[in-house]
């Protein structure tokens, strides 16, 4: 939460009309939030419109809500429809972007506008697209509302309105009661909340933990951790599970922290004899290392991702995990006695099928056209099953118990292969050029992800190490391998990558 100076509003314009805009995204409330402002100025003496532009769908663009509101007199005022650049007195908005937006759209200006707005993030369909971070900076946001704004308040309104079993739209309206920006008093914000009836008791308590934050430091509600399952089973297993525990504990601080962090997640994905081979191959590594042993962590970072790959059987299991169907009830804010009806939508392809047969079978199925066109045209159907049925969920739950199937079919058969190259052609860089076989090892980041995403991960992942091959030798290879793999996570499609691909073509 943060507070900047409270520095008074500019005030209504010339025209004595005050201009208030907002910005929401679906669901925040917006429409709510709006009929809440027109009812306070109005039972305040004061006339008032308000106008709502609507945005895209699937969070490309919020809905701007503008309310321009005057007090009473002999003339009627003339309101405008829209917001215009520079002529805002207050700007609330219900996501850190959005204040971004409204500042590069001029709305928010150094002589008069009040910026109030949530520090939670929404994220854009633009963002989620990107394959690697694609989050936009709130670090540079503030930095610009600092600027721009007359005043400045900012808190994380979504996380005071949830902690009060409410939405972020009241605890909005409680920061625009506690900026005192708007001249009524706190009791006729709390009447137009009063008047809504339904629900009005847990959104008076989130506008009272906005009020308080505009008008001073607040402290978010702590978010409990969940803490790591302790491992179940029986004597033997759990012994054995200590002494592999122990072994990775053994590593260097710097790689122990991760190597026991990997083992976990390769246990959980397969067993233990299949945690004792990672182990190995992380050992390895470690034995040609030395400190501060970066090479080693890194290893044991993406060889536990290596192994813990998605699979069909991977995707069955995670989809009939106990505890899952309760999470998204809860995460869909149902009810005791509400039926939730829950639609897997399932997509496999001809390869996903064959990865499943034994690694031979497997092998001559996916060398013939004709087999796999016939896979393809029998499996390939987006399938949608509803696994808040039994039939439904006892074939994904037969099908994610198949574990001990995995180590002999095709798909392990493939990445195990991959994961040997790739490690290979590392420590084949190691001993001229140490970074560089660091940069090789954080490739694996590019492959992840089931069906059409992994195979395209995989795509760029081997074009990547193409060019790596193209700059061993030099002074910056590892820079250079460094650009290409983050070209790669900047769009789907790999147009970055062949961009960078192309300049390293031209010198090389």
């Amino acid at each position: 939460m943060s507070l900047h100076q409270a520095i008074p509003a500019g005030g209504p314009g010339m025209d004595g009309v005050i201009k208030l805009a907002l910005l929401a995204v679906g669901g925040q409330g917006g429409g709510v939030l709006t009929a809440w402002i027109e009812a306070v100025a109005r039972a305040n003496g004061y006339v008032c419109q308000a106008t709502s532009v609507a945005g895209v769908a699937q969070r490309t663009g919020a809905t701007v809500y503008y309310i321009e509101m005057a007090p009473a007199g002999p003339r009627a005022p003339v309101f405008s429809l829209m917001p215009a650049a520079g002529d805002v007195d207050i700007m609330v908005t219900a996501e850190m972007m959005e204040a971004g937006r409204s500042i590069i759209r001029g709305f928010v200006t150094p002589d008069r506008t009040t910026l109030i707005t949530s520090t939670h993030r929404a994220l854009a369909v633009s963002e989620k697209m990107v394959p690697g971070d694609g989050i936009a900076s709130s670090e540079e946001v503030i930095a610009a509302a600092e600027v721009a704004a007359r005043r400045f308040i900012a808190a994380d309104f979504d996380a005071l309105a949830i902690a009060q079993g409410s939405v972020i739209s009241a605890s909005l309206f409680g920061a625009l009661a506690g900026a005192e920006v708007l001249p009524f008093p706190r009791a006729a914000f709390e009447a137009a909340i009063k008047s809504g009836g339904k629900g009005a008791e847990a959104s008076l308590r989130a506008f009272a933990a906005g009020f308080a934050a505009a008008q001073g430091p607040v402290s978010l509600p702590k978010v409990a951790v969940a803490e790591v399952a302790a491992p179940r089973g029986s004597a033997r297993l759990l012994a054995e599970w200590q002494g592999l525990a122990d072994r990775a504990g053994r590593m260097p601080a710097a790689v122990a922290e991760m190597a026991v962090l990997g083992l976990r997640k390769v246990v959980e994905f397969q067993d233990l004899g299949y945690g004792a081979a990672y182990l190995a191959r992380v050992e390895a590594v470690l034995a040609r290392d030395r400190a501060p042993f970066e090479l080693s962590r890194q290893a044991a970072k993406y060889i536990a991702n290596a192994m813990a790959y998605d699979d069909v059987i991977r995707v069955a299991d995670l989809k009939t995990r106990a505890g899952r169907a309760e999470r998204i009830a809860a995460e869909m804010g149902a009810k005791p006695g509400n039926v939730v009806q829950l639609t897997e939508f399932l997509h496999p392809r001809a390869e996903e099928i064959v990865g499943l047969f034994p690694a031979k079978l497997g092998a001559r199925v996916e060398a013939s056209p004709a087999w796999m066109a016939r896979l393809d045209r029998w499996f390939n159907k987006g399938r949608r099953m509803r696994t808040d049925s039994l039939r439904a969920y006892l074939m994904l739950y037969v099908l994610g118990g198949m574990k001990r199937r995995r180590l002999g079919s095709l798909r392990h058969a493939q990445e195990v292969a991959h994961l040997e190259a790739w490690l290979a052609r590392a420590m084949g860089y190691l001993d001229r050029d140490y970074d560089l076989a660091v940069e090789v090892i954080r490739c694996r980041r590019l492959v992840k992800g089931y069906s059409d995403t992994h195979a395209r991960g995989l795509s760029k992942f081997d074009r990547v190490l193409e060019g790596v091959a193209l700059v061993a030798g030099r002074s910056d290879a590892a820079d250079w391998a460094r650009r290409l793999r983050e070209a790669a996570l900047k769009d789907e499609e790999g147009r970055a990558l062949e961009g960078a691909l192309a300049t390293v073509r031209s010198f090389v």
